[in-house]
């Protein structure tokens, strides 16, 4: 029996409709994982950085960059200050607008020794940015794709909370996040002060 040409144009449409359906479930499927994505990210909101608090460079030598620091360049230089938990002694350079740290290995399984022993010449082991609350910022990277190298913050040189984010998330820079303006980074900041002129260094 011959078909109409309605009911030939009916079955064609009926036989490219389950393909053409696949693809559209297949688009909106992406769509929506994309959208969720986006919207995980946008609810975990930003780290909220502030100021560049310092950049740490690991030296061979304490002493002598600390002197070309002070004598050289001008630069008020506090005294050694050994952090055993981190396993580094190091000396706060002061300029005007932020920090240089610099970094010898304190203990025969300091980090810095590892580092040196691939930079003998030394060089930046890493930057240093402010938030205002280490946690928080700790959980807004992680849904962007940022690793956190602890689980929980320790307290850094300065007597503030810290966290490093691991350098392949962060176009190979070592980066660490200081927590500062909260009681516990103010009280840190009081005692610097005091250890600074207790010592005769500049903190």
């Amino acid at each position: 029996m011959a078909l109409s040409s309605s009911n030939l144009f009916t079955r064609l449409l009926l036989q490219n409709a389950a393909p053409a359906c696949t693809s559209i479930v297949r688009h909106l499927s992406t769509t929506r994982h994309l959208l969720h994505q986006a919207q995980q990210q946008q609810s975990a909101g930003t780290a909220e950085v502030g100021r560049l608090n310092h950049v740490a460079i690991a030296v061979p030598d304490l002493a002598k960059a600390a002197e070309r620091y002070r004598a050289v360049l001008g630069a008020k230089v506090s005294a050694p200050q050994p952090v055993p938990e981190h396993g580094v002694t190091v000396v706060f350079v002061e300029l005007p607008n932020t920090k240089i740290e610099l970094l010898h290995p304190l203990g025969p399984k300091s980090p810095i020794q590892k580092f040196l022993d691939r930079n003998p010449a030394g060089g930046i082991h890493h930057v240093c940015l402010e938030v205002a609350d280490v946690t928080r910022s700790m959980a807004a990277l992680t849904p962007n794709g940022v690793r956190v190298l602890d689980p929980q913050p320790r307290i850094g040189a300065h007597g503030n909370p810290v966290v490093f984010l691991h350098p392949k998330d962060n176009d190979g820079v070592l980066m660490e996040l200081e927590e500062v303006g909260s009681k516990q980074s103010t009280r840190s900041r009081a005692a610097e002060l005091v250890d600074g002129i207790c010592n005769g260094g500049v903190v």
